[in-house]
């Protein structure tokens, strides 16, 4: 399983969607369960500071761009 420090966007994006998925559909022992959902938050915060990051990139290139107008 690749460390999710690692991972880009889409691809945490998409291993949330299978935890998800086993979450919501498999019954799994508890601590299965549990381990799944504990991965499942650390792709969440991920994906969410994936997202930020290129928010505050588009962010400081716009300002550039109006800058250099």
């Amino acid at each position: 399983m690749k460390k999710i420090v690692e991972m880009t966007y889409e691809e945490s994006y998409a291993e949330l969607e299978v935890v998800v998925e086993k979450l919501e559909n498999e019954k799994s022992a508890l601590d299965e369960s549990m381990a799944l959902f504990e991965r499942g938050q650390e792709l969440s915060k991920r994906c969410a500071l994936l997202l930020e990051e290129a928010e505050l990139k588009i962010e400081q290139l716009s300002e550039e761009e109006l800058i250099n107008e």
